[in-house]
């Protein structure tokens, strides 16, 4: 490998033993083209803002008057863009939601229709090689540039996203105070990318985003009788078990997810990969449910382009072709009497994309990709193999990454012993494994999940985006009837020597 032929310090020599881990970690399909030309029907890797489409292919920018009549008579168009996570390793979900914000942007939804929470770290990072750009695609320009900073930093959470979802401005937190104002015949299109768990996306200020209390604002909402329709996609690992079992039919509310209830999503433009991103990035530009379904978006005259027909085409795309050890199954759920209807009410119509009648985006090849949670570790050995030897900015790193690996370990290691303490040295492993039936929700008591997560978390530790994945462990404890008290005595005798400050829940907030 060509990271292994650089000359290793004494630092760096003690993480020799990680580096085929590392190899593990790259899934690297057949090579696969990107077209960059802009013929008709043809992907355009320039994100362009709405004010610079004018002219476009001798189009004007903006909306039509036919569309304005379709607006008056359909109701106005909401978003709600989501970036769960912070972080320069996290870049790729930021970008996703600048890029969607583009693309709504030049469809003709109006700025003050759209609220963006991203927590906008990104753009200005030390480390991003093009300071105050953010880009989605390794041919693509500029997404970052006229995005709104509804909520960033400390005010991106999960109460603040209630709130605006459900339109009460009253109940928002710092902000722009812009929310989700929508009437009765109006439609609603979400879009949330971040790292997820069994019942949980992950937000960048704790807690996290349970199941429970999202569908529970979902139905809320339908109960106000404040839109019409609503479309959901979802960018997250497990991100099927948010809605498996929970969401309702009859909500006027059509959802689709980049995975099942089991299973990664995955990143994608990746270093070392196929396509790579530019090759002064040391990160992950987008993720593939997200890329398939904005790049689909951007192909095809949504006018006539159905929900349905891109609900197919983003599941063949982000399975990578029926390789799903580097894709994922995408999942729909809710009122499928939607997806006959045109994308253009939720998405609005680019008038540039007026006369496509194919999509020109080559999608049969395969992409390089990475499970969502190993992306970060790609992130940081990216940036050691970078770093000037016995630098203190390379041995900053090496401790970053033996400390990221070594609490990875020790959370699956508590866990298992959790198990092996409560259920039996035989059984225990099995039963936190244990997936329901498809239709079944995760956890019959969700206060009982919660309670246990902080009880693990306060003996324990964060368990930190990757630590997400054991919610399951956490559920089938509750659904075992187990109690509180027994989940002390367990999480205490696994994790009693445990001590890090750098990955105490006190410090860094409780998931629950």
């Amino acid at each position: 490998m060509a990271y292994m032929e650089r000359s290793f310090s004494l630092i760096g020599r003690l993480l020799f033993s990680l580096t085929l881990l590392w190899a593990s970690l790259f899934a690297t399909p057949g090579p696969r083209t990107v077209t960059a030309g802009r013929a008709v029907g043809q992907w355009d890797p320039t994100i362009r803002l709405p004010t610079e489409r004018a002219g476009l292919d001798g189009l004007g920018g903006g909306v039509d008057e036919k569309e304005q009549e379709d607006e008056e008579t359909s109701g106005t168009r909401w978003a709600l863009l989501v970036a769960g996570s912070s972080g320069y390793g996290n870049y790729r979900h930021q970008a996703d939601v600048c890029h969607a914000y583009q693309l709504l942007r030049r469809g003709g939804l109006k700025e003050e229709n759209i609220v963006v929470m991203m927590y906008d770290d990104i753009a200005n990072n030390p480390l991003n090689p093009r300071p105050g750009v953010i880009i989605n695609h390794p041919q693509g320009h500029d997404v970052y540039a006229g995005v709104p900073k509804d909520y960033t930093g400390k005010q991106v959470t999960s109460k603040n996203l209630y709130a605006v979802l459900l339109g009460i401005k009253s109940a928002v937190t710092g902000g722009s105070g812009k929310v989700i104002d929508s009437k009765p015949n109006d439609r609603i299109f979400i879009y949330y990318s971040d790292h997820g768990g069994p019942g949980v996306l992950g937000m960048p200020n704790m807690p996290y985003l349970y199941a429970v209390d999202f569908i529970e604002v979902l139905k809320k909402k339908h109960a106000m009788n404040s839109y019409k329709e609503m479309v959901v996609y979802v960018e997250a690992c497990e991100s099927g078990s948010i809605f498996e079992g929970l969401m309702p039919e009859d909500l006027n509310i059509y959802v689709t997810t980049a995975s099942n209830a089991e299973e990664s999503s995955w990143g994608t433009y990746c270093p070392g990969m196929d396509p790579p991103p530019p090759s002064e990035y040391i990160t992950c530009l987008g993720d593939l449910y997200s890329v398939a379904w904005m790049e689909d978006s951007e192909t095809h005259n949504l006018k006539e382009e159905t929900v349905s027909k891109q609900y197919e085409a983003v599941k063949v795309r982000t399975s990578n072709y029926n390789t799903y050890s580097v894709g994922s199954h995408v999942m729909e759920y809710g009122d499928k009497n939607i997806k006959p209807e045109k994308l253009y009410l939720y998405q609005g119509f680019d008038p540039a994309n007026a006369n496509i009648t194919e999509n020109g985006l080559s999608q049969r090849m395969q992409m390089g990709t990475i499970d969502q949670r190993d992306a970060d570790l790609l992130f940081l050995w990216k940036r050691y193999e970078r770093l000037a030897e016995r630098s203190e900015d390379e041995r900053r790193t090496v401790m970053e990454i033996t400390e990221t690996m070594m609490h990875r370990t020790h959370l699956d290691r508590s866990i298992d012993l959790i198990g092996k303490l409560i259920f039996g040295s035989n059984g225990g492993p099995a039963i936190l494994r244990a997936v329901r039936p498809s239709g079944q929700g995760l956890v019959d008591d969700w206060d009982c999940l919660k309670s246990l997560v902080r009880v693990f978390e306060s003996h324990c530790g964060s368990l930190t985006q990757y630590g997400m994945k054991h919610m399951r462990a956490f559920a089938n404890i509750c659904n075992r009837g187990i109690s509180k008290d027994a989940m002390k005595e367990a999480s205490a005798s696994a994790c009693g020597s445990y001590n890090s400050t750098m990955w105490s829940s006190s410090m860094r907030g409780y998931s629950a």
